[in-house]
């Protein structure tokens, strides 16, 4: 399956419990709230900056 340019999946693997207020401000806005979700992005700096904010709980799904 080819990946659509210009997009990109990112999946929540850590938890927000006993993080920053503004960590769990920024999974909300990439669309993740529990382990395991899935979101897929239009592929720009502000989320990629989003995505390096909490970098360690997310990770980058290639297909």
């Amino acid at each position: 399956m080819a990946q659509e340019t210009g997009k990109i999946t990112v999946r929540q693997t850590g938890s927000p419990i006993r993080r920053k207020k503004d960590q769990r401000a920024t999974l909300v806005g990439l669309g993740l709230n529990r382990l395991g979700r899935t979101a897929t992005l239009e592929d720009t700096p502000a989320v990629r900056g989003m995505i390096a904010k909490v970098a360690h709980m997310v990770e980058v799904v290639t297909e």
